[in-house]
């Protein structure tokens, strides 16, 4: 209220770049929902790579019901993760929904029961003993797929995995793997 179009958009604008550089992140970033994640905040969740939620959690995007709609990249973000469908029921009734059906619609990877914090962790750390190249390829490659038909994704995807070959880290998981082993990747 009171700004002008241009400090409106810009505002918007700016609240996408942020989360775009969020988005953009190099390894997976995790979002830990406890509570209410509605407008802005589930676009923050959004923007980053999987979502974790208690089980009173509550996520929507209500800014229909101001007269506007998601400007920090809900309209775009959303669909792309639970489907069109879902999405423009979301967004065009300002509907929340808990954090079961958050969890079977696809919305968030898991609901967590206890501390969440050190859930976030745990679930963390199924990523973190991986080569952070080969995390890095295999984000990129679903990201850039997504925006692309299909052959050229599986065109992307070649091409990723052919870059993920030459790692030291891939050469340490194939030896570890012949000799029954676990590897120590080194990042490289």
């Amino acid at each position: 209220m009171g700004r002008s179009l241009a400090a409106t958009r810009e505002g918007a604008a700016f609240g996408q770049s942020i989360f775009s550089k969020l988005d953009a992140l190099p390894m997976p970033s995790i979002a830990l929902i406890n509570g209410y994640a509605f407008g802005g905040g589930l676009e923050l969740a959004l923007a980053c790579t999987l979502r974790l939620a208690t089980r009173t959690a509550k996520l929507g995007l209500p800014e229909i019901k101001l007269g506007l709609i998601p400007g920090y990249g809900g309209t775009q973000r959303l669909p792309r993760l639970i489907g069109e469908a879902r999405a423009l029921e979301m967004i065009l009734t300002g509907r929340d929904v808990g954090s079961e059906e958050a969890e079977r619609i696809g919305l968030v990877n898991r609901v967590v029961d206890g501390d969440l914090i050190e859930a976030g962790k745990s679930f963390a750390r199924e990523m973190t003993c991986y080569s952070l190249p080969a995390l890095a390829l295999a984000r990129d490659a679903v990201h850039r797929g997504l925006s692309t038909s299909l052959e050229e994704g599986l065109a992307i995807e070649v091409d990723l995995n052919k870059l993920a070959f030459q790692t030291a880290d891939a050469v340490e998981g194939m030896t570890a793997f012949l000799e029954k082993r676990k590897p120590v990747f080194r990042d490289r």
